[in-house]
């Protein structure tokens, strides 16, 4: 079968597209023929920190929808022809505070950018029905962060102000469709003025340049609730305009590891700073049901067939995509 395949060279240089034996699933697992598949910055990162087994070669990839065309022994639920979206998150069925194991699909496990990917047959669910291959194959991974990341962690409400910074990415996008379907009040910030028009369209209530005076941006109104990936570059202005009482919720590093907090601040306002990172299996139904329940439709940047990975992965790694990166296969 034809796999882009990671091995060689750290990064996206590292990526080739091969022709690799197809292997039959175990017992407990399914072969999925793959539709339709997603990049996340997970895969980006992980193949640029790639150091010590760059001579084994591995299928990235942790979304995707597709086929069932074998299944492994004693399993029964599932059965040959039927349609199925991948939960990626291995090992992890409840919504506990802790994960009992957080392991994902794609790298170091070989993932889903292949014609056909061997899945454990409790990681695929029915794909919904009104959702299309594409729709459905970016879906996973991101939408269950942005659930988890405001539901399970966040406890969003009704009539609560959340902030979204750098609105494009697919959790983003995410968070704020799901924000918007329980009746919150949603500003997003970015430093792109297409994005902010772009996030205004999708329903966003207020959108913010990234470097701007946010306090006099937001004409003082506080937040409830901070959704964010990005970190140190806008971090410092977290705390300025969240009411006292208010969480923040994180699930990325985009631009580093650090950042510096007041105490002071903090604990005299009794902020709340939880973290996540992806979720479980129970949390993943809840998302397909709520997408289903709201028609909430990934919003789809680009759309690149299997061979064209490599420019798929540039356009990420530019950051100028809008919503969730594509491959067909």
């Amino acid at each position: 079968m034809k796999a882009v395949i990671h091995y060689g060279v750290s990064g996206i240089n590292g990526i080739s597209i091969q022709n690799v034996k197809k292997d039959k699933p175990k017992p407990g697992n399914v072969q999925v023929r793959i539709k339709a598949a997603g990049l996340n910055h997970r895969d980006l990162f992980l193949m640029k920190e790639r150091k010590e087994d760059l001579d084994k070669p591995v299928i990235p990839g942790s979304d995707g929808a597709g086929i069932v065309e074998a299944v492994g022994d004693g399993v029964q639920h599932i059965q040959v022809g039927d349609e199925v979206i991948i939960n990626p998150t291995l090992n992890w069925m409840h919504a506990s505070n802790v994960p009992e194991s957080l392991e994902i699909l794609g790298i170091p496990t070989d993932g889903t950018f292949a014609e056909s990917a061997i899945i454990p047959a409790e990681n695929v669910e029915k794909k919904p029905s009104f959702l299309s291959w594409e729709e459905a194959g970016v879906l996973p991974l991101a939408a269950l962060t942005a659930f988890r990341a405001l539901f399970t962690r966040g406890q969003v409400r009704k009539g609560e102000h959340v902030l979204i910074p750098g609105i494009g990415g697919g959790v983003a996008t995410y968070a704020l469709t799901m924000a918007k379907a329980i009746g919150a009040k949603v500003t997003v910030t970015s430093r792109s003025e297409e994005k902010l028009k772009h996030a205004l369209e999708m329903g966003a209530d207020n959108a913010i340049y990234s470097n701007s005076d946010w306090i006099k941006s937001l004409k003082g109104e506080p937040v409830d609730l901070i959704i964010d990936s990005i970190g140190p570059a806008v971090f410092p202005k977290f705390l300025s305009v969240l009411r006292p009482g208010g969480r923040i919720v994180q699930f990325g590093r985009t631009t580093g590891d650090q950042v510096e907090i007041s105490l002071s601040l903090f604990f005299r306002n009794q902020f709340s700073f939880l973290a996540t990172s992806m979720g479980s299996k129970e949390e993943f139904k809840d998302m397909l049901h709520f997408i289903e329940e709201h028609r909430i439709r990934p919003v789809i940047d680009q759309v690149y067939p299997l061979d064209k990975a490599v420019q798929a992965f540039k356009r990420m790694e530019e950051g100028n995509q809008f919503g969730n990166i594509c491959l067909t296969i």
